[in-house]
């Protein structure tokens, strides 16, 4: 490890907050049984909440955010890793209680890592990050939860809300990918050719999934991932089919939700919560390793935006007011 190296450096004395990009000494990171020379990390909104003010995530400060991060092991004295292994970290509040990945080093607990897999490569790894980590879990558990464990009929029909979002434009590719008819639910009518050229077989307003929801309403999906919460959930719910699972991960509309137990108890519907936070690592490694099989990145490079450690001062406030689009990937060699 370089005795200095650059690091975006957090900290807060009294009512004033800072975000600073420091050149740092090894001796500034907190304690990890493996070091990590970082490559790429990425900013996702809750990044960008952190950057802001801390988003009472950060307790103790001075702090390095970053929550997602895949780079190369330097030096390691967990069982699993050693030098020159290949890693991807999500997850484990890293970033928030721990020293994260807007830094060229870190020093981290080799039971958050996973191996990367060899069909992906370290820039790869965090064009998915954790939205794409969520979005396999939300993927498979509509799908084969429903016909591999519970042993149930086959998934076709499925509907995504906030596709247009990280988690959803994901989750269409990969259900599309499993061989999915996927009916992609979306704000922004600029973004149907996009959602199409994921894999959506059709797209509805997000204005479509906002009405009243009816405790039963007619059954048109075998599965469905949410993203968004609120209405949007309730009518998912409402026009799920029977043993339908409906993977929910997020509530950007509403953190509410008004439903009935009917398409609980009449269809035997299932809303299965995704964490993607503390996954066990045994879950996380089936999903990197299949990940490469379900991704098309010469797609998502489309919309996928590079930069460096000093541009994510610039960026963070306006993904904050809904003013960036697409995926942006952080360069630490930049």
């Amino acid at each position: 490890m370089s005795d200095q190296f650059k690091a975006l450096v957090l900290n807060q004395e009294g009512e004033n907050f800072s975000r600073e990009i420091k050149s740092i000494d090894k001796k500034f990171l907190k304690e990890g049984n493996v070091k990590v020379k970082v490559h790429y990390s990425c900013l996702n909104y809750k990044d960008a909440l952190i950057l802001k003010n801390g988003a009472r995530l950060v307790k103790e400060f001075p702090h390095i955010p970053g929550i997602d991060f895949s780079g190369v092991v330097e030096e390691s004295s967990h069982k699993n890793f050693k030098s020159g292994d290949e890693i991807i970290l999500t997850g484990w509040r890293v970033g928030e209680i721990y020293f994260g990945g807007y830094s060229q080093y870190a020093n981290v607990n080799g039971d958050f890592l996973v191996k990367k897999p060899k069909n992906l490569d370290l820039r790869q790894s965090m064009i998915l990050g954790t939205a794409g980590l969520t979005a396999l879990m939300c993927s498979f558990t509509a799908k084969a939860t429903r016909e591999e464990l519970l042993l149930g009929e086959k998934v076709e029909n499925v509907i995504v809300s906030g596709a247009s979002g990280g988690v959803g434009s994901m989750a269409v590719m990969m259900l599309s990918k499993l061989g999915c008819n996927v009916t992609a639910i979306t704000g922004k009518e600029s973004n149907i050719d996009y959602l199409k050229s994921l894999g959506a077989k059709s797209v509805i307003n997000t204005s479509e999934m906002t009405k009243d929801a009816r405790p039963l309403d007619k059954g048109l999906w075998d599965g469905a991932v949410d993203t968004v919460g609120g209405k949007v959930l309730e009518n998912i719910l409402a026009q799920t089919k029977d043993a339908g699972i409906v993977a929910a991960c997020g509530n950007a509309a509403d953190i509410k939700l008004n439903t009935t137990v009917m398409p609980f108890i009449i269809r035997g519907v299932k809303l299965w919560g995704i964490n993607s936070v503390t996954a066990s690592n045994k879950r996380r490694q089936f999903l990197w390793n299949e990940a490469g099989k379900l991704i098309d990145f010469e797609i998502l490079e489309k919309s996928i935006k590079e930069i460096n450690l000093d541009e994510v001062i610039d960026v963070y406030p306006k993904m904050l007011k809904g003013e960036t689009s697409g995926r942006y990937i952080i360069n630490l060699n930049k």
